[in-house]
């Protein structure tokens, strides 16, 4: 089974974003010798704990600090571009590095409604309301797809790239539309697995064969806090939590630092909530990841998994990966 690495350049505590931005290369760089399969950045904006904001670009430095990883986008809001404009950054950039590029369309705008507003896309039509959606990833599609001479409008950049298109969500939505285009489709159950049993249910269920893709490709998403030990693992992971519980507070900020226990630090009913969300997750030692891991794919069996992981020690977030990685290889 493939196996990926989903990264938002997390900015620790007590750090700068362009050591953020030095990490995410380091890790990167690792991940391609460990056998990931992918490295994809996410878009979030307004957020002093996520340097990954100019995803493009940020995959263009991966991208070009690596070989053979694919590298891309997990995704893009796509509420917040003009479709075009994505055609152009994404053919630019597999003009620059060849069939290594992949493009994964998200329906959120990844942050908040004042935020969206300063983005300058979406807020004044049916953008707002993610309606435009279907049409905006067909009119991309399009504009990444052969070249017609006949269209008055092409992207150059973009035309005859053929970008691989994945459509990313946490919901039936996605799901449907995924199937209806004939898409691959990741779930976001790092953070929202709810509805993952019956997404992907639908997803291969309805799914409709196109030029892109012959049948369903579905790819999960699962938190890792791998260490030596499973005590070590378990407060690795607080980092993640204390992070999700600021965030759902309204009070996002860089990546705190862990913390012995985390009980003293989020209320019960907050704290409930934030591993309800995070349930998708493998914690502790080899030895608990593996069967941790074991249980998920068995249970869901998806295509592909893209392994993420909030960790606030740079080391230990590297050695996380690997330790995921030796795991994965010999699924």
């Amino acid at each position: 089974m493939r196996y990926s690495v989903l990264d938002l350049a997390p900015v620790p505590e007590g750090q700068t974003i362009a050591q953020s931005l030095r990490n995410s290369t380091e890790l990167a760089q690792r991940a391609e010798s460990w056998g990931y399969h992918r490295y994809w950045l996410a878009e979030h904006h307004n957020m002093p704990g996520i340097a990954s904001a100019a995803t493009a670009v940020l995959i263009g430095h991966i991208a070009a600090q690596t070989r053979s990883i694919r590298v891309g986008a997990g995704g893009i809001m796509l509420p917040n571009h003009a479709p075009y404009m994505v055609a152009e950054a994404f053919g630019t950039l597999a003009s620059l590095h060849g069939d290594r590029i992949d493009l994964g369309l998200g329906r959120a705008p990844g942050t908040d409604m004042q935020t969206a507003r300063a983005l300058r896309r979406g807020m004044a039509h049916d953008h707002a309301s993610g309606d435009s959606f279907p049409q905006d990833v067909i009119d991309l599609m399009g504009f990444l797809g052969a070249d017609d001479s006949s269209r008055s409008v092409r992207a150059f950049p973009g035309q005859d790239t053929h970008v691989p298109v994945w459509l990313l969500g946490s919901s039936l939505y996605g799901a449907q539309l995924a199937a209806h285009l004939g898409l691959p489709y990741a779930f976001a159950s790092h953070f929202a697995p709810a509805a993952l049993e019956e997404a992907l249910e639908v997803y291969r269920r309805q799914f409709q064969p196109s030029a892109n893709l012959s049948g369903p490709h579905a790819m999960m998403a699962i938190n890792v806090f791998a260490a030596e030990s499973d005590e070590e693992g378990s407060r690795l992971r607080t980092t993640m939590q204390q992070a999700f519980a600021r965030l759902r507070l309204g009070k996002p900020g860089k990546l705190p630092a862990p913390v012995d226990d985390i009980t003293d630090h989020i209320p019960a009913p907050v704290l409930s909530g934030v591993n309800e969300a995070l349930r998708m997750s493998a914690t502790g030692s080899k030895d608990t990841v593996r069967a941790e891991l074991s249980s998920i794919l068995e249970r869901y069996r998806p295509d592909e998994v893209i392994i993420t992981g909030q960790i606030h020690d740079h080391a230990a977030r590297l050695r996380s990966f690997e330790i995921a990685a030796d795991i994965l290889s010999s699924v």
